[in-house]
C-alpha cells in the first residue's frame, strides 16, 4: 500500500510545487527589475544549457540513488530559487536563479515520472499510467489557476514582491510532501542498475529505438510542441500587455488558458484507446501550427482565441508522449530515459530561443510567435514524412 500512497503524495507535491502566484506577473516583475526580452532569452538559454548538462546525470543518479531523494533536492532548490528572486536586482542574480531552477527541474523530471510508473507497476496498474499522469497534470493546472486568479489581484493590492513571498511559502509545502514519499522496491535498487556503466544506458536507448522505431518521432513531437508552448507560457503577459489589456485581468486570462489544458490531460488516455498515439500527435501539431500562425498575424481577439486553441490541443501531449515512452522501457533505466526526453525538449528550447529572440527584436512578440509557427510547420512536414517511412 505504501507504493500506492505515493500517488496522492505526488498529487500533494505537484499541487504545492505549482501553487505559485509569482508566475502570473513574472515577466512584469523581471521587467520592473531591468530584465529586457533579450535578457530573458539569455536567461532561458542558461536554463536550457544547464538542463542539457544535468538532465541525464540526474536521471542516472535517480535510477541508482533513489527517485525520492532527487525529488526532495528539486523541492529544496525551489525554496532557494524564490528566496533569491525576492532580492534579485541584476541580470546575474536572475541567471543564478535560472541555474538553480534548471538543476531542480532536472532532478525531478525523470525521477517523478519513474516513481509514479513503478508505484503503479507494483500493483499491476501500469497500463493506467496515462490516466494518473493526466490527473497529476490536471491537479497542477488547478493549482496554477488558483495561483493565477489570486496572484493578479494580490499583485494589484500589495505589489509584485508579495506574490514572491507567498510562492516561497508554497514551495515549503512541496518539500513536505517530497519527504513523505516512499521509494518503490523495484529493479532500480538491484546490483544491475547500480553497476551499469554509462555505455549500458546508451545501449538501452539504441535497443529501444531498434525495437520501437516510432519512439524518436513521437518523442521529438512532444519536444517541439513543449518548447513552443513554453514560449507562450513565458511571454503571454507581454502579448496581453501589447494588446493593452489591464494587469487586473491577467489572472483570469491565465486561469482560462490553463483550464483549456484540463480536457486533454484528463481524456488523453481515453483518446489513445480509439486513435493511435502517432496519429493523435499529427492532429495536435496541426492545431499548434495553425494557432501560432494566427497569434503572429492577428494581434487582436483572434490572436487570443488562437492562443486558447494551442493550449486546448497541447494538453494531450505530455500524457501521450510520456506514456508512449514509459510503457516501452525497463525500470532500471526509467528515470534516465525520462531525463533524456526532458533534455531533448530543453535543447529545442535553447535553439528555438535564438530565433524567437531575434524575431521578437525585429517584430516584437508577434514576430517571435511567427518564427515558432514556421518552426512547427517545418517539423510537421518531417513528422508526416517519418510516419510514412516507419509504415513502409
Amino acid at each position: 500500500m505504501k507504493s500506492v500512497s505515493n500517488v496522492w503524495k505526488l498529487y500533494g507535491f505537484r499541487f504545492f510545487y505549482s501553487l505559485i502566484p509569482a508566475y502570473v506577473i513574472e515577466r512584469l516583475y523581471w521587467e520592473e527589475r531591468g530584465m529586457t526580452i533579450q535578457m530573458v532569452i539569455y536567461a532561458e538559454i542558461i536554463f536550457a544549457v544547464t538542463v542539457l548538462l544535468f538532465e541525464v546525470p540526474s536521471g542516472i543518479l535517480a535510477d541508482r540513488w533513489g527517485r525520492k531523494r532527487l525529488i526532495v533536492v528539486s523541492a529544496a532548490l525551489g525554496v532557494c530559487e524564490f528566496f533569491l528572486l525576492l532580492f534579485a536586482t541584476s541580470f546575474w542574480h536572475f541567471a543564478l536563479v535560472v541555474f538553480l531552477a534548471a538543476i531542480g527541474m532536472s532532478a525531478s523530471s525523470g525521477a517523478e515520472n519513474a516513481l509514479l510508473y513503478d508505484s503503479l507497476l507494483l500493483k499491476k496498474r501500469e497500463r493506467s499510467y496515462e490516466k494518473y499522469y493526466g490527473r497529476l497534470n490536471a491537479l497542477e493546472i488547478v493549482a496554477t489557476m488558483l495561483a493565477a486568479l489570486s496572484g493578479s489581484w494580490l499583485a494589484v493590492q500589495f505589489g509584485f514582491t508579495f506574490n514572491y513571498w507567498l510562492s516561497f511559502v508554497a514551495m515549503w509545502g512541496a518539500v513536505f510532501f517530497a519527504f513523505w514519499l516512499k521509494e518503490p522496491a523495484v529493479k532500480t535498487k538491484t546490483e544491475e542498475s547500480e553497476s551499469m556503466p554509462l555505455k549500458g544506458y546508451v545501449a538501452a536507448f539504441v535497443r529501444l529505438y531498434k525495437q520501437h522505431p516510432n519512439v524518436i518521432p513521437v518523442l521529438t513531437s512532444g519536444m517541439v510542441v513543449g518548447a513552443s508552448v513554453n514560449f507562450i507560457d513565458e511571454f503571454w503577459q507581454l502579448y496581453l500587455d501589447r494588446l493593452q489589456i489591464p494587469i487586473l485581468f491577467f489572472g483570469m486570462f491565465s486561469a482560462a488558458l490553463y483550464f483549456l489544458k484540463l480536457p486533454g490531460n484528463l481524456l488523453a488516455y481515453q483518446l489513445k484507446k480509439r486513435v493511435a498515439t502517432p496519429r493523435l500527435l499529427l492532429f495536435i501539431m496541426s492545431g499548434i501550427v495553425f494557432g501560432l500562425f494566427i497569434m503572429a498575424v492577428s494581434p487582436n481577439i483572434y490572436g487570443l482565441l488562437a492562443m486558447g486553441l494551442v493550449y486546448l490541443v497541447a494538453g494531450m501531449i505530455e500524457p501521450l508522449t510520456s506514456g508512449y515512452l514509459q510503457h516501452r522501457i525497463s525500470s532500471n533505466v526509467r528515470a534516465t530515459m525520462g531525463s533524456v526526453q526532458s533534455m531533448g525538449e530543453n535543447a529545442v528550447i535553447m535553439l528555438a530561443g535564438l530565433g524567437f529572440g531575434y524575431w521578437s527584436s525585429k517584430g516584437d512578440i508577434f514576430g517571435g510567435y511567427g518564427f515558432l509557427a514556421v518552426l512547427c510547420g517545418v517539423f510537421l512536414m518531417y513528422y508526416v514524412w517519418r510516419q510514412k517511412a516507419v509504415r513502409s
